[in-house]
């Protein structure tokens, strides 16, 4: 059976005084914690991945990517099973299991990328986190219909930001109480409509332009 790469988005939940908190405590560096995978529940595209497959992985991987510091990830999803050091934004400091969720601890890097990562964040953009991995998968019945397992020859590749996910509902979104707790979806306009992605390019170029 032939591999193809897989890209499954999952909730990330952080509040913005955690970021302060973060990066108050860590010397300008910030630090997040949250659910990166889950096990035995079907996700947005579908696809389940068991227990046992993805805590084969994730041990693998705390075994070498993380214990060696090269758990790295990339800020927006590369249609590669490389990553990409050029783009590289974060990197994964432990993780651990509590019941079938895989929480992690998830450092943003001084790199370019991992610079317009924390401004995003701290802008108050609406960030998802995904895994990234090469395997195969094979059609189930669910009880609430058809979906995808995952299968034993899955391999994690690492965990990557995006911007702007495809699945609704994974994003890694700060809050805060001057906007009553939450942060709307649309945020700038363009051609007077509402738009996401207008601030997170304006936040980019005025990351370049050094302002």
């Amino acid at each position: 059976m032939s591999k193809n790469l897989l890209v499954d988005y999952i909730p990330f939940e952080v509040t913005r005084e955690t970021i302060n908190e973060s990066m108050k405590n860590n010397g300008g560096r910030l630090v997040v914690k949250g659910v990166l995978q889950r096990a035995e529940a079907k996700n947005q595209n579908g696809r389940i991945y068991p227990r046992e497959t993805l805590m084969r992985e994730a041990e693998k991987y705390s075994k070498i990517q993380i214990s060696e510091r090269r758990a790295l990830g990339e800020l927006d999803h590369p249609d590669s099973s490389v990553v990409n050091l050029n783009n590289a934004s974060h990197n994964i400091l432990e993780m651990h299991w509590e019941g079938n969720d895989l929480l992690g601890t998830v450092e943003v890097l001084g790199t370019p990328a991992g610079n317009i990562l924390k401004e995003l964040f701290k802008s108050g953009i609406k960030l998802g986190i995904s895994s990234r991995g090469l395997g195969s998968v094979k059609e189930i019945h669910e009880d609430d219909g058809e979906a995808v397992e995952v299968q034993p020859d899955f391999e994690l590749i690492a965990f990557d930001f995006v911007s702007n996910p495809s699945t609704h509902g994974a994003f890694l979104r700060p809050t805060g109480k001057a906007n009553e707790g939450k942060l709307h979806e649309g945020v700038g306009t363009r051609d007077g409509k509402c738009c996401h992605d207008c601030k997170v390019e304006d936040i980019i170029n005025d990351i370049f332009r050094g302002e």
